[in-house]
């Protein structure tokens, strides 16, 4: 394990492995740098890259702070491309992929960006989660409603039946993981306040993002994370959409699939 330190002081914990060009993961709602899928994606993803698999803040071996903020979270991962060498490809899953992006519209040094799924709303028809969605998770974690907090991100946010959350409860590997990290969903919700409102994405906000972008999407999705992946790289200069099979991210991580598109993309000569 290694560490950097972000702007605030707060200490970011990272694995590095295999040797090329560097490329962090940014992992979406729930993930950590442990998820057995996120150590096979990087595993697979070594051969060819640098490899920087990371705990956002609060997640793992991460620190955190008693107020969050996405600017901080963006300090964290500037934090992690300074530790790489100054440049780093980016690939962002879900909620990730939204900081990547946001990351990136600061101006950060991502040479190539890779935005996976991200959870934006961009049609009226789609389900969307309440206007106090972040608020609500903010109360129940701060009255220590753990459980609670994830039924309801995944109900509202996620739009998963309530006997979803309810199987993992009887999965106590799966649940334990879940419960670990819940106290960083309010993080996601800032994270995408204002992306999830059924409403055309804000494309002048991204006016800096002038490096190569790939979006994945899987067909077997969402029809609202498809939606949305369209969006994103209809207003994106430069973008391209790739739609297949087992790109798709709510049962879990296809590793062999997502780093065969990562590799091609980010191996690929910029012209």
């Amino acid at each position: 394990m290694y560490t950097v330190t972000s702007k605030d002081g707060t200490k970011i914990a990272y694995d590095q492995t295999g040797q090329g060009p560097p490329l962090i993961l940014v992992g979406g709602a729930f993930s950590y740098r442990k998820f057995p899928q996120m150590v096979k994606l990087a595993a697979l993803l070594s051969a060819n890259f640098t490899v920087l698999n990371y705990d956002r803040r609060g997640r793992g071996e991460s620190g955190d702070q008693k107020v969050y903020s996405v600017e901080r979270e963006m300090e964290d991962l500037e934090a992690l491309i300074d530790a790489a060498g100054g440049e780093a490809y980016v690939w962002g899953l879900s909620s990730g992929a939204a900081l990547a992006l946001q990351s990136a519209a600061k101006g950060l040094n991502i040479t190539k960006l890779a935005l996976h799924e991200p959870p934006f709303v961009v049609s009226e028809a789609d389900s969307k989660p309440p206007l106090d969605f972040s608020d609500q998770l903010l109360e129940l974690i701060a009255d220590n409603r753990r459980a609670e907090a994830i039924k309801y991100f995944m109900t509202k946010g996620m739009g998963a039946p309530s006997f979803v959350v309810g199987m993992m409860r009887l999965m106590p590997g799966v649940w334990s993981n879940l419960m670990a990290v819940a106290h960083t969903l309010p993080y996601d919700a800032i994270l995408l306040d204002g992306y999830m409102a059924g409403k055309p994405l804000p494309a002048d906000s991204w006016n800096r993002v002038s490096m190569p972008v790939l979006v994945l999407a899987g067909p077997e999705s969402p029809v609202s994370l498809r939606r949305a992946a369209q969006a994103l790289a209809d207003s994106l200069p430069g973008s391209k959409l790739v739609s297949k099979k087992r790109l798709g991210h709510t049962k879990q991580l296809d590793a062999g699939a997502i780093s065969a598109e990562l590799i091609r993309f980010f191996s690929a000569s910029i012209k």
